[in-house]
């Protein structure tokens, strides 16, 4: 799915939310994106409902290159438009952890 100039609010959230589906394909990816975030898997169902996890789940697939193509080649988008989702979602997540 080849995106346009910018993204939407709306649009940067479904790809957030392909960015999710994406990491649960596979174990090694979900336990560690799991593992750095510090969120359980029973939450992350109630996490995709926070403001900002989807801005979190982008800003991690950003911060690897070879996550990031086979995101891209997965989904059918350009690696860039994750960035122009981040952007449309407000930039990147700052996880509050206790």
């Amino acid at each position: 799915m080849k995106m346009g100039f910018s993204l939407t609010e709306e649009a940067g959230g479904a790809l957030g939310v392909q960015g999710v589906s994406f990491l649960s394909e596979e174990w090694q990816r979900l336990g560690r994106f799991l593992a750095i975030t510090g969120i359980g898997p029973a939450q992350i169902c109630a996490a995709t409902q926070e403001p900002g996890f989807l801005i979190g789940v982008l800003d991690y697939l950003a911060g690897d290159d070879r996550l990031l193509s086979a995101f891209a080649a997965e989904t059918g988008s350009d690696p860039a438009d994750v960035g122009k989702a981040l952007a449309a979602l407000g930039g990147h997540w700052e996880r509050d952890i206790p």
